[in-house]
């Protein structure tokens, strides 16, 4: 069995006032203070978290 792919991302900028759905959306990514990074499965799900919240969160690591 291969092993599941993951992707790391990091908050960079702040979730205030900014709409709730997207505090949420970085609550749920396990990301809630800037330059905190979270190491998550990649599935289409954590990519359509990340899309919806890009201006606030960057990729530092793909694999």
């Amino acid at each position: 069995m291969a092993a599941k792919k993951t992707i790391t991302i990091e908050q960079i900028a702040s979730a205030n006032r900014r709409p709730a759905a997207q505090a949420e959306t970085l609550r749920g990514l396990r990301l809630d203070k800037l330059n905190r990074r979270a190491t998550l499965e990649d599935t289409p799900a954590v990519r359509g978290m990340i899309g919806k919240v890009a201006h606030l969160v960057r990729i530092v690591d793909d694999k």
